[in-house]
C-alpha cells in the first residue's frame, strides 16, 4: 500500500488519472495546488504525487516544471495520459450566469463556447476544475467548468457537456517521488533533465541540441523557463527518448555536463503507450 498526493479536490482530472495507475488499497490524498502535492512527497507525508505537466491544446503546466527544476529535488517515476472533456455546471435552479469559475487551462480550451453562449460572464481562475465545482456548491460563483465526474460528486447540474473547442484533448501527468532507485530500462523509456547554462549566449541552445543530435537521441519535449535570478536568464527542461542507462543518452548527459553550469536529473521512466 502506498500513499499518493494529487492535485485536488476530489473530482479533478488528476484524480481520474491517478485511479488508472493505483489500486483500491492505496491511499489518495488531495491537495489544493501542485506545490502542496509535491511538498507532501518532500516532507514524507506521501510516497508519490501525481500532477499535470502538459496538455495537448494549452501546452505546459508551468508550475509543475518550475517545482521540478528549482524546488527540493524530486524525480519522475512514471507518466499517465488522460483524455479531457469539459462540462458547464450550475447549482440546481440557477438561471442567470454572470460568473464562471474554472482552471485557466480549462478556460483556454473552452473559449469558443464561452464567447458564443456567455460572452458577458466574468471568468474567475481557480486552482483546479474541481475546486471551481466545489466553490460553486458554496455559492461563490454562478457556474463552473469542470468534469462531469466533479458535477456528480458535488451534486451539481450539468447544463452543457463536451464544451471544449478541440476534440481529443489529452493531458499528460507525471508520477513524482523522492530521488532514489531508478526504474530499470524497459526499451520504451523517457529521460527528463533540467539544463542550466552559466551565461546566456548566442548558440547556447544549439550547443545542447547538437549534443543530442550527435548521439542520435530524439527529443520529445523542450521548454525554456526563467531561472528567477534575473531577467534574461533561462534554463531548459528537456525530455528525450531512452533511459539514462542507454549508451546514447548516457554519453549525451556526460557531454552536457561539460558545457552546462548544472544539470538536474529529473528521472528515467517508462513512457505510457497510448492505443
Amino acid at each position: 500500500m502506498s500513499t499518493y498526493a494529487y492535485l485536488g479536490p476530489v473530482g479533478t482530472f488528476t484524480e481520474a488519472a491517478l485511479k488508472k495507475i493505483t489500486s483500491s488499497s492505496d491511499s489518495h490524498i488531495p491537495y489544493a495546488n501542485v506545490t502542496a502535492a509535491l511538498d507532501a512527497v518532500r516532507s514524507g507525508d506521501a510516497d508519490f504525487a501525481l500532477v499535470p505537466i502538459e496538455n495537448s491544446v494549452e501546452g505546459v503546466v508551468a508550475r509543475t516544471l518550475d517545482e521540478l527544476a528549482t524546488g527540493d529535488p524530486l524525480v519522475v517515476a512514471g507518466e499517465v495520459t488522460l483524455p479531457v472533456t469539459f462540462a458547464l455546471m450550475t447549482k440546481a435552479g440557477q438561471s442567470e450566469i454572470t460568473t464562471i469559475a474554472t482552471h485557466p487551462h480549462a478556460e483556454s480550451q473552452c473559449r469558443t463556447y464561452i464567447a458564443k453562449h456567455h460572452p458577458h460572464a466574468e471568468l474567475v481562475p481557480t486552482a483546479s476544475t474541481a475546486a471551481a465545482a466545489q466553490a460553486l456548491t458554496r455559492g461563490e460563483f454562478d457556474a463552473a467548468i469542470a468534469s462531469s465526474a466533479a458535477a456528480e460528486h458535488f451534486g451539481l447540474t450539468v447544463i452543457a457537456e463536451n464544451i471544449g473547442d478541440n476534440d481529443g484533448a489529452v493531458t499528460r501527468f507525471v508520477l513524482v517521488q523522492k530521488p532514489g532507485a531508478i526504474p530499470a530500462p524497459t526499451g520504451h523509456d523517457r529521460t527528463s533533465v533540467a539544463l542550466f547554462i552559466d551565461i546566456d549566449h548566442a548558440g547556447a541552445l544549439l550547443e545542447i541540441l547538437t549534443v543530442f543530435a550527435d548521439h542520435d537521441v530524439n527529443l520529445t519535449f523542450i521548454q525554456s523557463r526563467p531561472t528567477g535570478r534575473e531577467l534574461g536568464h533561462y534554463h531548459f527542461i528537456i525530455d528525450v527518448e531512452g533511459h539514462c542507462q542507454d549508451e546514447p543518452v548516457a554519453r549525451s548527459l556526460d557531454e552536457l555536463a561539460e558545457i552546462c553550469d548544472d544539470i538536474r536529473f529529473l528521472g528515467s521512466y517508462p513512457r505510457e503507450v497510448r492505443a
